[in-house]
């Protein structure tokens, strides 16, 4: 049987995959179930939710935080993956990240993800201060751009 998390998992590495102008190596990291690895260079944890409509909710546990952290140490460059039914992809990254979600990890925290007919995705978390907006087409140019960036410098 296949999984949910299986089809939107799929979407995402899909959108990569074709995103790219160049072959693309990904593995999923040892560390769970919700994270990927990008050519040995970035890392990419994926969330999502079913829900057909705005706004979508994202619940970040300890252990999700903290995976997320763990991968921060390791990879040059992490990437959030907010998988929204089939409406699109909101990609934070790292620093965006840490605007809805902060250092401190309490058990449940949450990032929501709201968007009206051809606009951006609105951003905020239990840690934020401030609603930001990001595109659907930020998602994959974002994390294929980090992979150029980095495979210059190598």
């Amino acid at each position: 049987m296949i999984r949910e998390v299986e089809y939107f998992h799929g979407v995402a590495l899909v959108r990569l995959c074709r995103g790219g102008r160049r072959s693309l190596s990904v593995r999923a990291h040892e560390s769970g179930r919700s994270a990927y690895v990008l050519d040995e260079q970035v890392a990419l944890y994926m969330k999502y939710s079913s829900n057909r409509l705005s706004p979508w909710s994202f619940s970040f546990n300890a252990e999700h935080q903290r995976e997320i952290a763990t991968l921060t140490a390791r990879w040059s460059a992490v990437f959030v993956a907010l998988i929204c039914g089939s409406d699109g992809i909101a990609c934070l990254s790292q620093d965006e990240l840490r605007r809805v979600l902060d250092d401190d990890f309490r058990p449940v925290e949450w990032i929501r993800v709201a968007r009206r007919k051809r606009e951006k995705y609105s951003i905020t978390g239990s840690d934020g201060r401030q609603i930001f907006k990001v595109g659907d087409s930020e998602f994959p140019t974002k994390v294929l751009a980090q992979l150029v960036a980095g495979a210059r410098q190598q």
